[in-house]
């Protein structure tokens, strides 16, 4: 390592021997417009300092903020919490990526999601990042900063055009502190910038407000949580969980992993059973949605027109035979 790059890495470290810091990591890639735009505004804000390299990723400082830029795709881009702890010393408290939001209809939309593949088989390559049967613990800001993304949509007259929403867990990459990725759909820059809001300016906006780099208090604490302590864990439905939107968007609702029809696979064996993964994903996600929300009760919702009597009736059973209690809208108020 270069003699500059030590002095200002030793430097760095000097200040953490009082204390472990926990710190939160924004993560944005310069090869994607819809991740390193938002970084740069986010940037161009007061208070930030260099930070230390991480091989060779830049970063960059602001209280217990740490903006880190490097050049790769970001679901490839592994264990980033621990390289920077070990790199650092610096405990990393959460993880939040900046990315482009991609999908086949090419509907404007502005979406927040947490991460994993934990319905994948051992012997199944995931397609984008991650490995089979994992899940990252969920960010416990997805529900708070969903309702702050909305409200900073309305404000710039972007909806109804553009749908503000939460996405089922998909994809990596590996981490394993609470973690959640904020998208925008990049082909639709043009309509945000006539809106007078740029996809810089709206992703910008949400990270400075909702992490308190304003003055504010930060958005979607779940140490702050008032005692409002139930958890969504999303059961079935689409990609972009319309029957669980209904309840997260309510003011207070906290959300945990967000698991698709498509992520519980289910095969109807007759005498012998209903097989799949679909346990092993349930049981993933619960459990590390439990471990981002010490103390809390976290009730399965489930999308029940999703879903076949027979696949229904398993999933309870399940649910039952785990001690994961059901919620019905009312339970989350």
């Amino acid at each position: 390592m270069p003699w500059f790059l030590t002095g200002r890495l030793t430097t760095f470290r000097s200040l953490l021997t009082f204390s472990r810091n926990m710190v939160t990591l924004v993560v944005a890639t310069t090869i994607d417009p819809a991740s390193i735009g938002p970084a740069s505004a986010l940037l161009s804000m007061p208070g930030w300092h260099p930070g230390p390299f991480l091989q060779d990723m830049a970063s960059f400082v602001n209280k217990d903020v740490r903006l880190l830029k490097h050049d790769y795709s970001n679901v490839r881009e592994d264990h980033l919490d621990k390289r920077w702890e070990a790199a650092t010393g610096e405990v990393v408290d959460e993880v939040i990526f900046l990315s482009r939001h991609t999908a086949a209809s090419n509907r404007p939309a502005l979406t927040i999601h947490p991460i994993g593949v934990p319905h994948l088989r051992e012997d199944e390559v995931p397609p984008a990042g991650g490995k089979p049967g994992w899940a990252a613990p969920p960010n416990a800001r997805m529900g708070p900063w969903l309702r702050l993304l909305k409200g900073i949509a309305e404000s710039h007259n972007l909806t109804p055009e553009f749908e503000v929403t939460l996405e089922a867990t998909h994809h990596g990459p590996l981490t394993d502190s609470p973690t959640m990725f904020v998208e925008i759909g990049m082909q639709h820059r043009r309509v945000l910038e006539e809106a007078g809001c740029s996809t810089s300016h709206c992703f910008s906006s949400l990270v400075w407000k909702g992490l308190g780099l304003d003055g504010g208090i930060p958005v979607g604490d779940w140490r702050r949580n008032n005692g409002k302590n139930k958890i969504l864990l999303g059961v079935g439905g689409g990609h972009y969980v319309p029957r669980h939107m209904d309840i997260i968007l309510k003011d207070g609702v906290w959300v945990g992993h967000l698991l698709s029809s498509y992520s519980l696979p289910m095969e109807d064996n007759g005498e012998a059973g209903v097989g799949g993964t679909w346990r092993e994903a349930i049981r993933v996600a619960y459990e590390v949605t439990k471990e981002a929300f010490p103390g809390g009760e976290i009730l399965a919702h489930l999308d029940q027109k999703s879903f076949k009597s027979w696949q229904k009736n398993a999933i309870l059973g399940y649910l039952k035979e785990k001690n994961i209690n059901v919620g019905k809208p009312q339970d989350f108020r």
